[in-house]
């Protein structure tokens, strides 16, 4: 159920330009990132779902709500990321929600968030 975001965002030109590519695309599951990674980065991970299933057999889909978040040294730049994968993810996937804007007091960290809706085939 693990939905294909990073593949998504590894063949958008604008997305690898902003986070980097392959292996080193700075793009982060389970919602956290190294410690001192290089911005802008973003963070993802899966805060519902549910299979769908059927009253014969083993369901084949899964249906997964993904919270995106990216963070930047500036509000303009975490933006960018924020459209940029946006764009990358929408022709596969539903953005639900436009999230929390605002700046992390600790870090000082620009933060733009949204949801997606993935349906993810097993």
């Amino acid at each position: 159920m693990t939905p294909p975001i990073v593949q998504a965002c590894l063949q958008s030109p604008a997305v690898t330009a902003l986070l980097g590519a392959g292996t080193g695309m700075r793009l982060y599951s389970f919602g956290e990132a190294e410690q001192g990674v290089a911005k802008p980065y973003a963070v993802w991970q899966i805060v519902s779902g549910s299979p769908e299933n059927y009253l014969a057999g083993r369901p084949d889909l899964d249906s997964v709500t993904l919270q995106v978040d990216v963070y930047a040294a500036t509000g303009d730049s975490a933006r960018k990321v924020r459209d940029a994968i946006r764009d990358a993810v929408e022709l596969d996937a539903y953005v639900t929600r436009w999230g929390v804007e605002g700046r992390d007091p600790k870090t000082e960290n620009y933060r733009a968030s949204f949801d997606v809706d993935w349906m993810v085939s097993r």
